[in-house]
């Protein structure tokens, strides 16, 4: 019986067994737990670590005193912190030699030259290696748990992804700009017109919650929190008028901002 030959995978399908990588990762918390470590144990050259941001030269550090360490908890507790540091260090090398290829090329730098850059010895090599490397930044870009196949097509698909959603966060940044620039000064009309507007309950809750967001508001999030505590001025300041009292104390032009805030939300 003939065996069933094997079906190559698409060239632009995710990997089937996706490389685990360390990713994101706080590092220089990280050193700091391990220069905690060197304290604990009086390390007498402490002093000379390198600042924790210093990933490569503090982990050098750790490499050469790791004698320092008194207790065995403590050394293996370190070593495994160290080749944690090492693979994150190896992941973010790679996404910044990419684009450090990616430039080389815009600038019309030859594979032939690269090739000794990159540590091949032909053309194609370096080539075949700068996709290897194009695949592993865009992994990390995209955070996916299966990474990019490290295929031309794989590699031209997923840029061609990130440029989409880079294009999409940009028009999403051009929107925000655009409602924050028509909402901004109704909020802050309504800051302007709080003395009449307060009353010392929920008004008042959701005119501070205004006042806190509106100095920073820029992001599409911020603002939606933004349009969501006018909506509920509006929404407050009509319950509150059902009192005499709080009537009495609103002015015209209190009662105008509300009723331009009420006309602009819906569409904010």
């Amino acid at each position: 019986m003939a065996r069933r030959s094997q079906k190559s995978p698409s060239p632009t399908k995710p990997l089937v067994r996706p490389a685990k990588r360390v990713g994101t990762l706080d590092f220089a918390a990280l050193i700091g737990e391990l220069r905690e470590l060197h304290e604990e144990a009086e390390d007498p050259d402490i002093h000379r670590m390198p600042e924790d941001h210093e990933l490569f030269a503090a982990l050098r550090y750790l490499e050469t005193h790791h004698g320092a360490l008194k207790t065995l908890d403590a050394r293996q507790k370190a070593a495994v912190a160290r080749v944690t540091l090492w693979q994150y260090l190896r992941e973010q090398a790679e996404i910044h030699q990419a684009k450090a290829v990616e430039d080389a090329r815009t600038a019309h730098v030859e594979w032939a030259h690269l090739a000794p850059a990159l540590a091949v010895n032909t053309p194609s090599a370096a080539y075949n290696k700068s996709l290897r490397l194009r695949a592993a930044s865009l992994s990390a870009a995209t955070r996916e748990e299966a990474g990019v196949r490290r295929t031309p097509e794989a590699v031209l698909k997923a840029q061609q992804e990130a440029t989409v959603r880079a294009e999409a966060e940009r028009r999403a940044g051009q929107e925000a700009a655009r409602r924050h620039g028509l909402l901004a000064p109704v909020a802050a009309r309504l800051l302007q017109h709080r003395t009449c507007l307060d009353d010392g309950d929920d008004v008042t809750y959701w005119l501070d919650e205004i006042e806190a967001v509106l100095p920073s508001c820029e992001t599409p999030t911020q603002l939606v929190s933004l349009a969501t505590f006018v909506k509920a001025v509006v929404r407050e300041v009509r319950i509150a008028e059902r009192s005499t009292d709080y009537r009495t104390g609103v002015t015209d032009e209190a009662r105008a901002a509300c009723a331009a805030a009420a006309e602009l939300v819906p569409q904010a």
